[in-house]
């Protein structure tokens, strides 16, 4: 509900202040067409290829020039703008003086020059006419200051990158500077200056209005991700819980992300719409967009990316847990299932996301520019190399996805490979990582598992061997076994661990400790060892009560005296 409740604010509050700047400030915002072609002036470009780059005026693109050469073009757009930013400087730093813009032939090109004056009247004071030609004020009042600049030549290039020719080309570029160093005069002004700083703090209150409950819900998503973030805890629950809880910390997750994003988006995004307000401030975004163009696409790539895969970790969470409802009721097929969908989600999250990964590497390369073709290619053959190379890692892969296809053990089960075993803690397409009963973390290579012995596949089974003394009634004694195996099955702690009556074999066999009678249990997995422990305590007990000894292990030395005292004569 709090979600719906900001997302509803956000999109009237967004809706809001674009028609009511609109207005007002579509004349000063940069324009994504300007911004591509500064920053294609700051890259390398194809040979002879026609390129264009921007004459700024107060951070907005006035008018366009075109070279074949890049770098010409580079120094080209440098030297004009520094002779059009003294001129403009001037002229707009005093609102005494007037400029125009004048056309004057060279040969089948034409110049175009910059005339600043500050026109005086018979009484000296500064004249009103801002709108007159030059050359009528000149000629009616007298001239001081006067400066002419010329400003650059209009080429053939410039004429065709726009379809017309020279002298049109030229009187078009006239026209828009004059326009251009008009606009920016007008705003200078007071009225105009304190209409832009209102719309600003308007701009800016609104980001504060937004912020507000976007941090609320980013503070409530922060702390519901970190109790459902994974933690040492998350292994005493059931693999159904796991996952339910996974797939509940992926979605808060992106959740979460998603609105520290529109935060940064809100806050840079009306900052840059403020500086923009200015004239003064105009260039800024247009300088920070060109240095900052390539980390901000490999961030926005890497940012996809993340979302990509925990969205992903949410899809594959939410299938397991559908597959696991999906499953029999029958406990002895469920608990097996659990296990090997827990292990299959492990290996699938880890191949998304080093695909995931691989894709996002690629994206970042591709929008900044770089041709995937011959990259690819080059990581083909690096691919090829390393093949050759490690040829361990494929076979690890290849016998990995052997195991995991062939179910031969799954995250959980105790198993025996060789000569180590333990609990399987971690399993992917390389390794198998073991817990042994002194707490070692074993780490197999795939490749050199051969034989397996898993003591949990489906079901387990509790194997134990039960002396009594020679001199017992052997019938009593199996007959006081079946009452404890009749009472442990009844026990309501125990039953659901027990999932058959237990199999009395009987007398196994004569030994230095007693006759040796064996029992079978067969029980849930992981449970053969706790069931076991129970068994022989209350055997023990039953014993003790009936009368029964539980032998220690002998030893009898029988010894021939006659033969010892003959030895004993002899000697």
């Amino acid at each position: 509900m709090l979600r719906k409740k900001l997302l509803v604010t956000l999109l009237v509050v967004i809706a809001g202040i674009t028609v009511w700047v609109s207005p007002v400030t579509a004349v000063q915002l940069p324009f994504v067409q300007d911004i591509a072609i500064y920053s294609r002036l700051l890259r390398q470009v194809q040979e002879n290829s026609l390129n264009s780059a921007c004459i700024q005026l107060d951070g907005r693109c006035l008018f366009k020039l075109a070279a074949t050469d890049n770098e010409l073009l580079s120094d080209r757009i440098r030297e004009i703008q520094e002779r059009f930013g003294e001129v403009t400087a001037e002229y707009l730093a005093n609102r005494d003086r007037e400029i125009e813009v004048t056309i004057s032939p060279n040969g089948n090109l034409q110049d175009l020059y910059l005339t600043i004056s500050e026109q005086l009247n018979q009484e000296g004071d500064t004249s009103p006419e801002f709108n007159a030609p030059l050359e009528e004020a000149c000629d009616a009042q007298d001239c001081s200051s006067l400066r002419s600049e010329r400003l650059f030549t209009v080429t053939d290039i410039d004429a065709r990158a726009n379809d017309v020719g020279v002298p049109v080309r030229a009187r078009q570029l006239q026209l828009t500077i004059e326009r251009g160093l008009e606009t920016a005069r007008q705003e200078r002004s007071h009225q105009y200056l304190r209409k832009q700083i209102i719309t600003g703090l308007c701009v800016f209150a609104s980001i504060l209005l937004v912020n507000f409950p976007l941090n609320r819900g980013v503070k409530k998503l922060r702390r519901l991700a970190k109790e459902l973030a994974p933690s040492a805890n998350l292994k005493t629950l059931s693999v159904a819980d796991q996952l339910t809880r996974r797939q509940k910390w992926n979605l808060i997750e992106i959740q979460y992300r998603l609105l520290q994003l529109v935060q940064v988006f809100m806050w840079c995004g009306g900052s840059l719409f403020i500086l923009t307000l200015y004239p003064q401030t105009r260039i800024i975004p247009y300088l920070l967009i060109a240095a900052l163009r390539i980390p901000f696409r490999v961030s926005i790539v890497a940012l996809i990316v993340y979302l990509l895969i925990r969205w992903t970790y949410f899809l594959i969470a939410k299938l397991s847990s559908a597959a696991i409802a999906s499953q029999t009721a029958d406990l002895k097929i469920n608990q097996r299932g659990k296990l090997r969908i827990n292990t299959t989600t492990r290996i699938i999250r880890s191949a998304v996301t080093i695909a995931w990964v691989g894709v996002g590497i690629l994206a970042a390369f591709w929008v900044n520019g770089v041709n995937l073709a011959p990259l690819l290619t080059g990581a083909g053959i690096f691919g090829l190399g390393l093949s050759l190379a490690s040829q361990n890692l494929i076979k690890d892969a290849i016998n990995g996805f052997i195991i995991i296809w062939d179910d031969r053990y799954a995250v959980g089960d105790i198993v025996d490979i060789g000569a180590v075993s333990g609990l399987v803690e971690n399993i992917n397409l390389r390794i198998t990582q073991l817990r042994d009963a002194e707490g070692r973390l074993i780490t197999v290579p795939n490749s050199v598992i051969e034989i397996v012995a898993n003591r949990s596949s489906q079901w387990s089974r509790a194997d134990i061997n039960i002396p009594v003394a020679y001199q017992t009634d052997i019938d009593r004694a199996l007959g006081v076994i079946d009452r404890v195996a009749q009472a442990i099955t009844k026990d309501p702690q125990w039953q659901e661990r027990i999932w058959e009556f237990p199999n009395i074999l009987g007398i196994e066999q004569f030994s230095d400790r007693g006759i040796l009678i064996r029992v079978w249990i067969k029980t849930e997995p992981l449970q053969q060892w706790d069931v076991a422990r129970e068994f022989r305590r209350r055997v023990k007990i039953a014993f003790d009560r009936a009368g029964i000894p539980i032998p220690v292990p002998q030893q009898q030395i029988l010894i021939d005296n006659q033969k010892t005292f003959s030895n004993l004569e002899q000697n």
